[in-house]
């Protein structure tokens, strides 16, 4: 019966056994605005994509004049299932970055599972479907006139947080071994708490609570239901496999940013740890936030240790 609950997954969503999900979180939108919000104006757009309709929302600063500006292409958490690029969350977060980093931000919208599922992988072939799609203004001449007015393509940095993250750290690498655009690399990576797992635990560091390992290999489960490897899918488990190679990352260098009190921070540390070591020629910086959960800077955007993360990603971009 589609009364009984397969998967809870709450206050973030359910899935019935009859397939059907229902969303509890991140489904509130707001809409853009030309009206300064922090210094800052925003827009959306449709991403050219034949057949997807994919959209995006745009940010800059309110008095910029002709210069050019760094750009952040940033991509939305939520484990694949839950919010979007014009959830309040993520409109305030970008906003506040915008602000401090004085750039122009595009914030990705990608469909999301499980009616669009990962082995196909639709989330990742939207995101780089849009990350294509700013690359078409590289000469002035594409179809959004902020990005041909104001972007640097000089200063592109890839950026994510949860999902979001493990979805910057594939196109990072894909934007080099499919050579994006003539042969420049992005200029940065920022991963926020980044979504990487596997069904062993990545060192001797890594303590995991039972209830909550079985959440996040649940979770994928509903996202990736068809991975034949579950949590050591290549897709996520980045770190712990070794057939995971690090070295072609195509970017300049890297920003890793953990909490403490995040069932993900071996995860982070021992990503950055691996990078180092892999033979990448790019310079890697880490950042923890003691005594913080999983995304806490969403959550409580006011906060001095949110602040924190939202100067230290500005100071990374600049």
């Amino acid at each position: 019966m589609d009364s009984e609950i397969a998967f809870d997954r709450s206050p973030c969503y359910q899935v019935y056994k009859s397939g059907r999900i229902e969303r509890l979180s991140g489904e509130t939108t707001v809409p853009p605005s030309l009206t300064p919000q922090n210094g800052v104006v925003s827009k959306d757009v449709v991403v050219y994509s034949p057949e997807k309709n994919l959209s995006a929302r745009l940010y800059v600063p309110e008095k910029v004049t002709d210069e050019k500006l760094p750009m952040l292409i940033y991509f939305h958490g939520g484990g694949f299932i839950i919010e979007t690029a014009f959830s309040p969350t993520y409109h305030n977060f970008l906003t506040s970055a915008v602000a401090a980093a004085n750039c122009l931000a595009i914030s990705v919208d990608y469909r999301r599972a499980p009616e669009f599922p990962i082995p196909i992988p639709i989330p990742y072939e939207d995101s780089w479907d849009s990350l294509k799609w700013v690359f078409t203004h590289i000469t002035g001449s594409g179809s959004e006139t902020w990005i041909n007015k104001h972007g640097d393509f000089g200063k592109v940095f890839l950026a994510g947080d949860s999902a979001g993250g493990n979805i910057a750290h594939h196109l990072t690498t894909r934007a080099k071994t499919e050579r994006l655009c003539c042969d420049s690399l992005i200029s940065g990576m920022i991963l926020i708490h980044p979504y990487f797992w596997g069904k062993t635990p990545i060192d001797e560091f890594e303590v995991r609570d039972v209830i909550k390992s079985q959440k996040i290999e649940g979770s994928w489960g509903i996202a990736s239901p068809n991975s034949k490897d579950g949590v050591d899918d290549p897709l996520i488990n980045v770190v712990g496999s070794e057939d995971s190679d690090l070295s072609g990352l195509g970017c300049g260098k890297v920003l890793v940013m953990v909490a403490g009190d995040d069932l993900l921070v071996r995860q982070g540390l021992c990503y950055a740890a691996k990078l180092k070591k892999s033979g990448w020629d790019g310079e890697v910086e880490v950042m923890e936030t003691k005594d913080e959960s999983h995304v806490f800077h969403l959550k409580d955007s006011k906060s001095v240790n949110a602040r924190q993360v939202v100067m230290k990603l500005a100071e990374f971009i600049n």
